[in-house]
Formats: C-alpha cells, structure tokens, sequence
C-alpha cells in the first residue's frame, strides 16, 4: 500500500514546477524513498518515435533506451495504459536490466495535451509486489504533476 501521504508531499515539492525534468527527479526520488518494496525507480522519456531514453532515476543503473517493441516499458508506451507483472519471467520479452527484478509497475505519463512523454517504471525484488491500487494511486499524482506541462 502506498504512503498515504505521498500525493501531498510531491504535490508541496512540485507546487508550481514546469520542467519535466525537475518533476520526473523529484517524484522517482519521493516515491523510491517512500516504500521498501520498491528497488528501482525512475522514468523513461519518449525522444523519438517509438523510442524511449533512460531519464531521472534510484537506484542501480537502468537500461539506456528501450524501444516500444521491447519488454515492459515498450509495451506500456504502445498501450497507454498502466502494466503490472507479478512475475517478469513470465513476461514475454522481458528486458532485465537488474537480475534482482521479480516484479514490475509501469505507468505512462502524459503532459496536459495528452502526450505520452514517458513511463515511469518500478521494480521489485519481490514477487508479485504490486496492486491496482498502487497504480491508481501513482497514476493520479503522476496525472496531478505532468497535467500542466
């Protein structure tokens, strides 16, 4: 379950920012900090057609680009909508940038057009370590942030 005090305290951080960048920083460092189920945290950007780039992050290094036809983050780019795996070796074509994965959220994130402008990934080290309802949560404060760009 997610902090319940997570949608404040991003939202207080992020009052009034506009560069992606400094959101995509602040909220993969709040959300990393907030929950031990979460071992890598962090955003890949969309920079070109179906391409995506590694950007702000926590935790161990990450894949540098990914493109949409490619694993989980591919996959919730081309679908714009969020993807939970309770097992990555279950999932076809999954990219392990961290042996340590078990488990995986990605979330799209769109700008106040309606731009996909990036996933956000988290990883676990633990089975099945995510449920509707974080993504529901994070879905919404991620919506609250990136609205306004």
């Amino acid at each position: 379950m997610l902090d319940p005090d997570l949608a404040a305290r991003i939202s207080a951080l992020c009052d009034g920012e506009t560069d992606p960048v400094a959101l995509m920083a602040t909220i993969a460092c709040e959300v990393h900090h907030s929950d031990d189920r979460f071992d890598w945290t962090g955003f890949y950007r969309v920079v070109g057609p179906e391409m995506l780039k590694i950007g702000p992050y926590q935790g161990g290094h990450g894949c540098l680009t990914i493109p949409f036809s490619r694993g989980v983050c591919g996959a919730c780019a081309r679908e714009g909508k969020a993807i939970i795996v309770d097992d990555v070796n279950a999932f076809t074509d999954h990219i392990a940038c961290a042996a340590s994965t078990q488990s995986e959220l990605v979330l799209p994130v769109f700008d106040g057009a309606g731009t996909l402008i990036a996933v956000f990934d988290i990883d676990s080290n633990r089975p099945a370590a995510f449920t509707q309802s974080d993504a529901d949560g994070l879905t919404a404060i991620l919506a609250s942030a990136f609205s306004r760009l």
